[in-house]
């Protein structure tokens, strides 16, 4: 049986957007740690759920998003769980957004990750703003907010890192970001596609506004060696 790209995002993503930054086996693959926390097992086996738990980084986690809830697997413990809205987006609605707006680098990853730190919109390893293209929006040459690319699957790109500085929320930043973000996506020929907290009915539906629509709700399990 043949499933949507999207139908497993990250064991997906880790066998092609990021085949270059996976680590593991044909029963297992995890990102880079620097880059994420993104671990994925090719299927519930006895075998793919032990090479899954041996890549779990010392102190550290592993996040997995799958389309039906998980258990730990054996010799790891559960951290946390919530239930995702996978949305995706065929267009962007509204007019382009008058934003001062520019590309983020490399010179900006310390203020990108203390931003994500402090916002918590997922998790930012020293390397994440190196997994797509960032955008951010400076005041006072501060940057109070931005967003980014994530996960990649043909054909499809995640939005992901949307943040602001809780000083400089209400004024549409992280809604025009995204729209930029997203758009340059489209021009490429990929769709938009994010994870949002499916409790967090306010945020999903602020997607709506923009036209991302939900696909299919996703579990998410963080763990940690037990």
């Amino acid at each position: 049986m043949s499933f949507h790209p999207l139908h497993r995002p990250i064991w997906h993503a880790l066998n092609s957007g990021w085949a270059s930054l996976a680590e593991g086996d044909g029963f297992a693959l995890r990102i880079d740690p620097r880059y994420g926390p993104f671990a994925a097992a090719a299927d519930g086996s006895p075998a793919a759920q032990a090479a899954l738990a041996a890549l779990v980084p010392e102190g550290g986690e592993l996040w997995i998003v799958e389309p039906e809830p998980q258990s730990p697997p054996p010799g790891t413990r559960l951290i946390r769980e919530a239930m995702l809205a996978q949305m995706v987006a065929e267009d962007i609605a509204g007019e382009a957004p008058a934003l001062e707006s520019a590309v983020l680098t490399d010179q900006d990853a310390a203020e990108m990750r203390a931003l994500a730190l402090m916002t918590k919109p997922g998790p930012f390893l020293p390397l994440t703003h190196r997994l797509g293209r960032f955008v951010g929006i400076r005041e006072e040459g501060r940057l109070i907010a931005m967003a980014g690319e994530r996960m990649r699957v043909p054909g499809f790109a995640e939005v992901s890192g949307v943040c602001t500085h809780p000083e400089h929320r209400g004024r549409g930043h992280a809604k025009g970001l995204m729209q930029v973000v997203a758009r340059a996506m489209l021009q490429r020929g990929e769709t938009p596609f994010l994870h949002a907290y499916a409790a967090h009915e306010a945020t999903v539906a602020l997607y709506e506004t923009l036209g991302f629509r939900i696909r299919a709700r996703m579990h998410m399990m963080v763990i940690a060696a037990g």
